[in-house]
């Protein structure tokens, strides 16, 4: 049900993601940059600007979150941001590079995640192929 969910409010972002201003293409959106920081699962990511919470989510909790995505040749595929409105879900209803990035989290930060293949859409049809780069930011854990 939560994989359905998640999967339909991706095709509705892709479908509506013309609507709003553009975010801009990140300069380091083909690799992620030496001083990225790295999981022993390859997913790689940067503070961009560092929260004021202290409390991370846990796999168990919901966040409320902007954000933008990008494929590593700068095409932007969804954005709260450009849709001007955030997004709320469970930490276990998305790609397992968003659960295990956005833990890493507090609230008020925003990160760029370059999320490997493996930790994204495994080469879905129909979905983003290769690794895929977001920005995100944190706005609540509930």
């Amino acid at each position: 049900m939560f994989k359905r969910l998640f999967v339909a409010i991706v095709v509705v972002a892709l479908s509506s993601c013309d609507t709003g201003p553009t975010p801009t293409v990140p300069a380091d959106v083909a690799a992620p940059p030496a001083e990225a920081a790295v999981t022993s699962s390859g997913l790689a990511s940067r503070v961009l600007t560092p929260g004021t919470g202290t409390a991370h989510p846990k796999v168990s909790s919901s966040v409320t979150v902007h954000y933008s995505g990008w494929t590593t040749d700068g095409k932007l595929f969804d954005s709260s941001v450009r849709r001007g409105e955030p997004t709320s879900f469970g930490l276990t209803q998305v790609i397992p590079g968003w659960t295990e990035g956005l833990q890493l989290m507090v609230v008020g930060e925003t990160r760029r995640l370059w999320i490997p293949e493996e930790l994204a859409y495994r080469g879905k049809e129909g979905r983003p192929q290769g690794m895929l780069v977001f920005d995100v930011e944190l706005l609540a854990i509930e």
